[in-house]
């Protein structure tokens, strides 16, 4: 082989490696999954969103179904308001329930849906109503160890 050819597939594998990355970088960074189907915008409010970020997934039996587009705190109501863009092959009744869940051993967080049994459907623009806040590790532990320590010691 003379160094030309070999120059050749050194830069072929180079090539390779850093679209091998770029790949890499966009599927970790939820960038990959952009699809340009029409969707539909819903909002949700809760109490605590946790760790929910945007372009987290919207997923319902566990499906993608749609992404995070926004967050932002009322500050009239004190909650975060959740702007959701979610595809319009999907359609989700009026009493449908939302809850901030937590995915994997990483902890990803994501918006659940739990379809309802209304006969009237979403559209677009409508806050879904019935929501379940994200459960916080630290709040839970403090709570149990709140609950431990005014029980005292055990008598025998």
């Amino acid at each position: 082989m003379n160094r030309t050819v070999l120059d050749l597939w050194v830069g072929f594998f180079v090539a390779i490696g850093m679209a091998a990355l770029l790949f890499l970088a966009l599927k970790v960074g939820n960038l990959s999954s952009s699809n340009f189907s029409e969707t539909y915008v819903l909002q949700a409010k809760f109490d605590n969103i946790g760790g929910l970020k945007v372009r987290g997934p919207v997923k319902s039996a566990g499906v993608v179904v749609g992404r995070v587009a926004n967050i932002q705190f009322d500050s009239s109501t004190y909650e975060a308001v959740v702007t959701m863009n979610v595809d319009t092959r999907y359609r989700f009744p009026k009493d449908t329930f939302a809850s901030i869940l937590t995915s994997g051993l990483l902890g990803e967080q994501y918006i659940g849906l739990d379809v309802g049994g209304d006969e009237r459907m979403l559209k677009a623009g409508d806050t879904i109503a019935k929501t379940q806040s994200a459960v916080v590790l630290e709040k839970l532990i403090s709570q149990f160890l709140y609950n431990k320590a005014t029980e005292g010691p055990e008598k025998k």
